[in-house]
């Protein structure tokens, strides 16, 4: 069975651009039983970049999230190691405040590529 590692953006843009809370309940129903079914996980960082906002999908979230949907990611370390160090090796292609944004410990981009991996 094929798991997929969501962002923050999938949460987030869903909100806020197509799918409402409010309004396309049938969208968040299927995310909540894909979560539920284990077919959808995301990391601990997504929730803390989801939870800064004290909003309503901050609360959806967390009424209808599965407890460990957020997977820690002090395990994956080594790997976060492997994908900066891939990053910095493409300087020239990347604007530096691109990849400086990319591995700041506090986003979520970088390690959900090494949660991944």
């Amino acid at each position: 069975m094929a798991v997929y590692v969501v962002d923050t953006n999938f949460f987030i843009q869903a909100h806020r651009a197509g799918y409402p809370l409010d309004i396309v309940q049938s969208y968040w129903k299927t995310v909540r039983q894909l979560a539920i079914a284990g077919k959808i996980i995301s990391i601990d960082k997504v929730r803390n970049e989801i939870y800064r906002n004290e909003d309503i999908l901050k609360e959806w979230c967390i009424e209808n999230l599965p407890e460990g949907f957020f997977k820690d990611t002090s395990g994956s370390m080594e790997t976060y190691g492997q994908v900066a160090a891939w990053a910095n090796s493409m300087r020239d292609h990347y604007k530096p405040g691109a990849l400086n944004e990319f591995l700041e410990a506090d986003e979520a981009d970088a390690f959900l590529i090494a949660f991944a991996l």
